[in-house]
């Protein structure tokens, strides 16, 4: 197989209801493991695996793994004999080993660093920084890839960035758990910087700034540059975005004609004709922030008083999430969900066209648990885009070892690769 044909695998922890994995994978990368600890985000990850063309191989090969990131033992050892991971055995033809892994990538929860909370970093529970140090040093991946919100560039959190550098490519920093400095001997990466990406700059209709971390195993890079992916078209406003949308949930009720068919045609007009003129403003007319919230605090709306007033100057409510057109006929809450003043309200599946998901995606759970999975998300542009950075590098690495003559890795006697076109049908040998 040649160094280009070989399948990039991957695994993600804080998966969530797959904004990060649906990028990664257009970016070319399999997935062998989706640990997610949310029950509705998992059975969001697994209705579509099972159901999406395009995802047969990680059908076959990819364990989604309900579970506290914290309890993912996916290499086998002295301790945990029982660890492993179970369906891409079926792949590899036998356990996954320490260095092999392509890419390890993971969402941690953004509250310990988030402007909206109270930002105490390390001394936030939910911070999953040192478990994701741990599972890079168990699985020793090629590349790593970390997204967390924009606040973790902030200064007071300069000596916790520097520690996690430290932990990942060596040098001075400050333990987190003593504050005392000490010398770091690292675990043999590159670090390819913090960046700070705006969503709005690959397509989403939405502002939504997320920093991204990408480190490289310095073997695997060696004289090979990673070059972050650059701005991409122009910006895609919300009236752009959701017209089509808009114009399909007031149809049933424009079609009635009458009294009815005259409210819904002037609600529609009224939204028209905001989201269009927005498109003036300095911003491109786009999205503020969507806001998942926790299973704690936060509920299906879009977020605090300021991201409601620019919804309303995009002619969209943001008091709360709209049923479906099925749902608002049963709970009779179009009233409210289409016709108020203050313009529509976003169905689920318009918060998801704002947030980058691909259309066939489908979400799980009642309607603020699908709103949460959908605002939590990584957008799946930014993902492929950083992705495609990253798979570059690698298959650029293949490409220089294979010229070098470095030792390639037969193929293993049970292993059996579907190619990269996806075809459960189409399969050749291949090593990892």
């Amino acid at each position: 197989m040649a160094p280009s044909d070989r399948p990039l695998t991957s695994i993600e922890i804080c998966a969530g209801a797959g904004g990060q994995a649906i990028g990664l994978h257009q970016a070319g990368f399999k997935h062998l493991a989706l640990v997610e600890i949310d029950k509705h985000a998992v059975e969001t990850l697994e209705w579509n695996i099972k159901r999406r063309d395009k995802w047969s191989w990680e059908r076959e090969y990819c364990d989604v793994i309900s579970d506290d990131v914290n309890n993912f033992r996916p290499i086998p050892s002295e301790d945990s004999r029982g660890a492993g991971l179970n369906k891409p055995v079926k792949f590899l033809g036998r356990q996954l080993r320490r260095g092999e892994l392509d890419l390890l990538a993971g969402g941690v929860p953004c509250p310990p660093f988030s402007h909206a909370g109270k930002q105490l970093g390390k001394d936030d529970e939910r911070d999953l920084f040192p478990r994701m140090l741990e599972l890079v040093d168990e699985l020793h991946p090629k590349a790593v890839m970390i997204e967390n919100v924009r606040g973790i560039k902030d200064a007071k959190f300069v000596d916790y960035r520097t520690y996690i550098e430290a932990r990942l490519a060596g040098g001075r920093a400050k333990r987190p758990e003593t504050g005392l400095e000490e010398d770091f001997a690292g675990m043999g990466y590159e670090i390819c910087e913090w960046e700070v990406l705006e969503a709005s700059n690959f397509g989403v209709p939405q502002l939504r700034p997320r920093a991204v971390l990408v480190a490289i195993r310095a073997d695997v890079l060696g004289d090979i540059k990673f070059v972050w992916p650059s701005p991409v078209g122009d910006v895609c406003s919300v009236f752009h975005a959701l017209e089509k949308s808009m114009e399909e949930r007031y149809a049933p009720y424009i079609s009635m004609g009458g009294e009815t068919g005259a409210i819904a045609q002037a609600s529609l007009d009224r939204w028209m004709d905001k989201a269009f003129k927005a498109r003036a403003k300095r911003d491109g007319g786009i999205a503020p922030t969507l806001v998942g919230g926790s299973k704690k605090h936060g509920g299906a709306d879009l977020g605090p008083s300021r991201a409601k007033a620019a919804w309303e100057t995009l002619g969209v409510s943001g008091m709360g999430v709209a049923n479906n057109h099925e749902q608002g006929e049963k709970k009779k809450s179009q009233g409210r969900d289409l016709f108020g003043s203050d313009g529509p309200m976003l169905t689920v599946e318009q918060a998801a066209i704002i947030q980058g998901f691909p259309e066939e995606w489908e979400f799980t759970g009642g309607k603020t648990a699908q709103y949460r999975q959908i605002g939590n998300a990584f957008p799946p542009p930014v993902a492929a885009a950083v992705g495609q950075a990253i798979a570059d590098v690698l298959r650029a690495a293949d490409e220089r070892d294979a010229k070098n003559g470095a030792p390639q890795q037969k193929p293993l006697p049970e292993q059996v690769v579907p190619a990269l076109a996806d075809s459960a049908d189409d399969r050749q040998g291949a090593g990892v």
